[in-house]
């Protein structure tokens, strides 16, 4: 005879064993971002790429602080299209173009690879001088009227090309002006000049410097003229290459630049800093340009 037994429980106390962690496929993690960075590189190199502009050569329309979008595809493809300049230097060009007057364009330097920004005031077959500051054009002078002297905050801590904050507008002190709101600004002498095909934008010239001079020449067939609407403080095509006494290659862009060495056309700015953010992007409200938002860099068409 045997003694009744107690209900059946169950042996185990515990929870059921968790399922084992899944693998994590780092080979497909890897493609996965690899494939993304190659469509952002396609992207930047065949559509649009942005921009910073870390130098006063383009003042007014461009100041220091100011994010742009620069297209890729107006003028064809070449070998400073692709981002970081991976291709060797060439002269080849796919579905080449040839810009307008007055597009701001982007170019690489012949004896670097650095992107400069400038602006396109004589295109293949034109003979170009520059006389006291003036521009020239197959044998006349390209209108040039004085405007209101243009107005441009007193950004003390902004930083331009790698220099200490406080520096970008060094040789500006003559015109710095209070309002009588306590804002400190700089008014700067301007001219508007108008182009062969009507496209008019803003100048600043304060000084006399050698660059006021630069004796004619013809832009040969495939070769523009660039200069900065900054004329006393930009090297530009009217500014001679050189290489400084440590090797380093600088200066201008020693005359006309081939089209193969145009890499786009600035669009439009996205937003702009004044200098005055941290890293901290909650600080970067306060610094932002709210005026300069979306604005756009094609030139003004004026009745020819």
């Amino acid at each position: 005879m045997t003694e009744p037994t107690e209900p059946e429980t169950e042996r185990a106390t515990g929870a059921a064993p968790a399922k084992a962690a899944a693998r994590i496929d780092w080979w497909q993690e890897l493609r996965g971002l690899g494939l993304m960075l190659l469509g952002v590189l396609a992207f930047h190199s065949f559509v649009a790429k942005p921009f910073y502009i870390p130098s006063i050569s383009m003042m007014p329309g461009l100041l220091v602080g100011d994010r742009l979008v620069v297209s890729k595809y107006p003028y064809g493809w070449n070998w400073s299209s692709l981002r970081f300049h991976l291709l060797p230097r060439g002269t080849w060009r796919a579905l080449g173009g040839t810009p307008q007057y007055g597009d701001i364009v982007i170019v690489v330097p012949k004896n670097r690879n650095e992107d400069l920004i400038k602006r396109v005031v004589a295109l293949p077959g034109d003979r170009i001088a520059v006389i006291d500051g003036r521009i020239r054009l197959n044998g006349r002078f390209i209108p040039r009227e004085v405007e209101p002297p243009v107005r441009l905050p007193a950004d003390d801590q902004l930083q331009c090309d790698g220099q200490e904050p406080g520096h970008c507008y060094d040789g500006f002190e003559a015109f710095r002006t209070r309002l009588p709101s306590g804002r400190e600004i700089y008014e700067l002498p301007t001219f508007r000049e108008t182009l062969p095909n009507g496209a008019s934008y803003q100048v600043i010239d304060y000084t006399r410097q050698p660059l006021d001079y630069y004796g004619e020449i013809t832009v040969p067939a495939g070769h523009v003229f660039l200069m900065g609407d900054d004329r006393d403080r930009s090297a530009d095509s009217r500014a001679p290459l050189y290489t400084d006494f440590m090797g380093n290659p600088g200066g201008g862009l020693g005359g006309p630049v081939p089209l193969s060495d145009i890499g786009g056309r600035a669009e439009f700015v996205t937003f702009s800093l004044n200098g005055s953010q941290g890293w901290n992007p909650l600080s970067w409200w306060g610094a932002l340009r709210k005026d300069r938002t979306l604005t756009s860099l094609r030139p003004r068409m004026e009745d020819r």
